[in-house]
């Protein structure tokens, strides 16, 4: 089933001389359950499309619908209910609070919204993520992977839509970073959880089951995991 759709999205910064294309009538589809991954060099626009996919900003023109829903037709109070509950966002830098421990972070998104915590889905979140024994250590007590297994934690949480995860192992040495990989194709096949993963690194796309190559603002390759 289609989870995600993006029409002809379109990105431009900038006018004249300033013009900038960020994304170029960029299309292409998401089955539920897929683990995909976006794959191009610094500048090339993957992190744009993230952005948009995301609601995180507008595009110049074009569509990304998300289980049906056009989200560029939400009102803002509808698009941040969207964004709190329907994304979880993974990024480079973990974006943790540092006064908060690590089940404080992960509980975060539902104390933001009033939901209550299932106290059942929390410990067998933080068994996954391996991070039981760490459960009251502030990030600062941490290291580098244990901090991006915490924010990968604060995604799930929400059982989002779709997982948007921007280079999650660009600030990690390769151990971790595999920690990291090996976690997000666990959640993928064991929470059947929608994962769309913006990388430069190809090792670490092979990961996924389908690999989207972009250049330039434009999609120029895409190949499934036999093929990558």
């Amino acid at each position: 089933m289609e989870i995600l759709r993006v029409e002809n999205l379109t990105k431009v910064y900038g006018k004249n001389e300033t013009k900038v294309i960020a994304l170029d009538n960029v299309s292409f589809s998401i089955e539920k359950g897929e683990f995909a991954a976006i794959v191009g060099a610094s500048g090339s626009g993957k992190s744009t499309l993230l952005h948009l996919i995301g609601g995180l900003d507008k595009p110049t023109k074009g569509k990304v619908y998300i289980d049906g829903e056009d989200i560029y037709k939400f009102n803002d109070d509808k698009m941040a209910i969207f964004r709190r509950r329907q994304v979880g966002l993974i990024y480079q830098f973990y974006n943790l609070i540092p006064i908060l421990n690590v089940e404080e972070n992960i509980t975060l998104p539902l104390a933001l919204d009033n939901q209550k915590i299932d106290k059942d889905y929390l410990e067998y979140m933080l068994k996954l993520l391996g991070l039981t024994n760490r459960r009251n250590h502030l990030p600062n007590e941490l290291s580098g992977g244990q901090q991006q297994r915490c924010s990968i934690g604060r995604a799930l949480i929400t059982n989002p839509t779709i997982i948007l995860a921007d280079e999650p192992t660009g600030n990690l040495d390769t151990k971790s970073s595999d920690e990291i990989v090996s976690l997000l194709k666990k959640s993928n096949k064991e929470l059947k959880q929608t994962i769309i993963m913006i990388t430069h690194n190809m090792e670490i796309a092979k990961c996924a089951d389908r690999i989207i190559h972009i250049e330039d603002g434009k999609i120029v390759q895409e190949k499934d995991d036999e093929l990558a």
